[in-house]
């Protein structure tokens, strides 16, 4: 079986093949495509086989897939743009003959009316759409997401966000990537949608994780919807990238990231990591 993981010059990409070789893939068995072939030197030094794949460019898809008897497609960062390049990958995969396609979607993708779920719905119903026997990865939110705030927290003692009393089910990149190696490596998840979630957690309870963290106290301050966008507005941030975030927190505060699953712990074998170990790796240099 030979597994190609798209965007593998990424984080997650990288975290996947990772896990992929600690559970037992050969190196000959992973193809990792990726847009810069530069930026993924070190899987080469590893024996994974490397080569271009931009989801834009469809002749660069085609060739990635060639002798490829399954595809973990990674899902685009740029949200409202992607989709036309995860379709790119999904014909390709089809006309390839692909017998197992594994998605990294978001949370309760075909119901969710967070910000960024318009973009995995349509995706996964392309996918259904193809006929290619699929699994379905609803990443939650990662931790790493959170190292702005961390960072900022850091200086001011202060976690403000416009979620209320919200909770969110976040986990560890590495936890995503683990569940997605599993899944990778044997078939019988095929025609599974994993919810994927870490352990729920208020921003009162991520506030006081960066305080361990951080060595200081940290405070969590809700903010009103149009105080958070007064505030990116100061940055200096554009009007569309300042409507997004503002979205993104009322997604959150009206619970479209809070989830109950066990999905998760039970693909990786392991609790998941806890937000003081996950915010460790990213906390700013003291």
């Amino acid at each position: 079986m030979t597994i190609l993981v798209t965007a593998a010059s990424g984080q997650l990409g990288h975290l996947v093949i990772d896990a992929l070789l600690a559970r037992g893939a050969s190196p000959d068995s992973i193809v990792a495509g990726a847009r810069t072939v530069a930026k993924a030197a070190d899987l080469a030094d590893k024996g994974v086989r490397v080569v271009p794949l931009d989801y834009t460019v469809p002749e660069s898809i085609d060739t990635a897939l060639e002798g490829v008897d399954s595809v973990l497609l990674i899902s685009g960062s740029d949200p409202g743009a992607r989709l036309a390049g995860h379709v790119n990958v999904i014909e390709a995969a089809a006309r390839a003959g692909v017998k197992k396609l594994a998605y990294t979607s978001v949370s309760h993708a075909d119901t969710s009316e967070l910000v960024l779920a318009p973009d995995h719905k349509a995706t996964e119903e392309a996918i259904a759409a193809s006929g290619i026997p699929a699994v379905l990865l609803r990443n939650n939110w990662y931790i790493e997401n959170s190292a702005g705030d961390l960072a900022t927290a850091a200086q001011t003692g202060v976690l403000s966000a416009a979620v209320g009393d919200a909770a969110i089910s976040a986990a560890a990149r590495i936890d995503f990537a683990e569940a997605a190696a599993a899944v990778m490596l044997d078939d019988a998840h095929i025609g599974r949608t994993y919810e994927l979630a870490g352990p729920r957690a208020t921003y009162s309870d991520i506030a006081a994780a960066m305080s361990e963290v951080l060595g200081r106290e940290v405070v969590y301050t809700p903010a009103t919807a149009e105080e958070l966008a007064a505030r990116l507005s100061s940055f200096g941030l554009d009007e569309g990238t300042v409507g997004f975030v503002v979205a993104l927190d009322t997604g959150i505060a009206r619970g479209d990231l809070d989830v109950t699953d066990s999905a998760l712990t039970d693909l990786i074998g392991r609790p998941a990591t806890s937000w003081v170990d996950a915010l460790r790796v990213i906390a700013p240099a003291s």
